[in-house]
């Protein structure tokens, strides 16, 4: 008789919560994606020498969504490109606001870190046009460059994504969740018996101790479903280097990601895929003690893993029609640290001295060495943004690092959002970010290098971290959408309310 007596509050009370959700404005949602595959023989980015693409595996894409709650519109971009420079951001986000009247700081757009991608990276156009012949040379011959018609086009396929994903925009129902994908992704940093860390030691070597560091295995999902309630598109957030490289020109193993998820969904579901902070985590595991699996098959397995995970956390979503959006961002300067003069010389007298006397990562880094020193001379600092995109329960927490990943799992310890997609390699790229500890007398590895890629003062990453939860709390999060509650309890199955009867 309680039940039946509290019965009539209880519909009360929904009633005023559909009425609440009713005159909430819906979200819109809008998804596209563009081509950006390059060329056979354009230049394979991703290393610190000249490669060169032969062959074609699968295409690259632009993949953008346009969220409007009525009031705000943001977009999240994932790009099949290793990095993104930070003047194609600048330019792009310009273009779509005239085109669109989307805000700059309300479009985040973010690399895959993809290994077998297009030339945008790593020296830049005229980067080094300011230093000496001999510095011109190891940058413009010696390194991998972004080819200017190719960063155009890049850019061009930005805009036009979202400005078609914000022409697509249309009342949709939204869900959000996460899952875990634990077998795929491992710490390429490892403790060893001198004391020091490791970058990659090598599978058996018997002066492993441990990794140095954690991973971070959530996947990140948010589901979009128009009124028919089919699939129409997804945001998934995932920590692991794109450097599977299945052969050829390919958004490495994010194609084997969309792959899954569109043979569950449909094959126009549009998948825009958010690297994690994996600065340290590739698909590597140095611990194991079989053998690698084949660049497809690798592929394939991690791809197709957090794909599945993916379209696990779409299936058991609760899809709701309303979800405010916000956006945060901070824009400033840190300096880049310098190499000291006895390291400079060093360096000129490797590059400058019988190669056949030197291997080729010493000569690879002394070139970097005199190429940052080049570059210290026109740019002491360097222009960095962290940006905090909210979609409903979700805050997506940007850097521009090749960002180690206990900075990313700090973030999400510290936001007061129910999900936090940290978004690494966003708005712009400064190379590796470790942590404190990587440049400790305890730390090491190849990601504490310093080249013309990597140099940002030690102190970048910690602040990228306080200033991207800073931003993410100053916005109001809502609680994931659950399904309706139970009806009141009135009796129990007759079917089943029987004692044994073994007779």
């Amino acid at each position: 008789m309680k039940a039946l007596r509290l019965f009539p509050l209880f519909l009360l009370m929904l009633a005023l919560h559909l009425q609440a959700a009713t005159n909430a404005p819906a979200l819109k949602a809008g998804y596209c994606e563009a081509d950006i595959t390059p060329d056979i023989g354009m230049e394979q980015p991703g290393g610190y020498g000249k490669s060169f693409h032969r062959t074609l595996h699968d295409p690259c894409k632009v993949r953008a969504v346009v969220f409007d709650d009525g009031q705000k519109r943001v977009a999240l971009v994932g790009t099949d490109t290793l990095i993104i420079p930070r003047d194609l951001v600048l330019k792009a986000r310009t273009r779509i606001q005239a085109l669109c009247g989307i805000e700059p700081e309300a479009v985040m757009i973010g690399a895959s870190h993809s290994h077998s991608s297009g030339p945008v990276g790593m020296v830049q156009p005229g980067e080094f046009d300011h230093a000496s012949d001999l510095v011109k040379k190891l940058a413009y011959e010696q390194s991998s460059c972004a080819d200017p018609k190719f960063l155009k086009y890049v850019e061009d396929q930005i805009v036009s994504a979202v400005m078609l994903a914000n022409n697509r925009r249309a009342e949709a129902a939204t869900g959000f969740g996460s899952g875990i994908e634990d077998k795929v992704a491992f710490n390429r940093r490892l403790r060893m018996k001198n004391g020091l860390s490791y970058s990659h030691p090598g599978a058996g070597n018997p002066d492993i101790i441990g990794y140095a560091a954690p991973v971070d295995p959530q996947v990140g999902v948010i589901g979009t479903w128009d009124k028919a309630g089919k699939l129409i598109g997804c945001v998934v957030n995932y920590s692991c280097h794109a450097t599977t490289n299945p052969g050829g020109i390919s958004a490495n193993w994010i194609y084997y990601l969309e792959q899954m998820i569109r043979g569950a969904f449909g094959d126009d579901v549009v998948v825009v895929f958010l690297q994690g902070a994996c600065g340290d985590v590739t698909q590597v595991d140095n611990l194991s003690p079989y053998a690698r699996p084949g660049a497809e098959q690798w592929s394939r397995l991690v791809g197709g893993r957090v794909g599945a995970e993916a379209v696990k956390v779409l299936l058991s979503m609760t899809p709701g029609t309303n979800a405010p959006v916000d956006f945060k961002a901070k824009v400033w300067n840190i300096p880049r640290r310098k190499p000291s003069p006895e390291h400079l010389q060093q360096s000129l007298d490797i590059v400058q001295g019988d190669p056949k006397k030197y291997s080729t990562t010493e000569v690879t880094f002394a070139k970097e060495i005199l190429m940052l020193d080049a570059l210290i001379q026109k740019h002491p600092s360097v222009e960095v943004e962290v940006q905090a995109i909210q979609v409903g329960p979700v805050v997506c927490v940007s850097n521009p690092a090749e960002y180690f990943v206990q900075y990313g799992l700090d973030i999400k310890k510290r936001s007061k959002f129910p999900l936090t997609f940290p978004v690494e390699l966003a708005n712009g790229c400064v190379g590796y970010v470790p942590t404190l500890e990587a440049f400790g007398p305890n730390g090491g590895g190849y990601e504490t290098r310093l080249t013309a890629y990597s140099n940002l003062e030690i102190s970048a990453g910690q602040q990228f971290a306080d200033v991207g939860v800073e931003l993410a709390n100053s916005l109001t999060p809502m609680k994931i959408p659950t399904p309706p509650p139970a009806p009141p309890f009135r009796a129990p199955w007759l079917y089943g309310n029987v004692p044994p009867q073994v007779k």
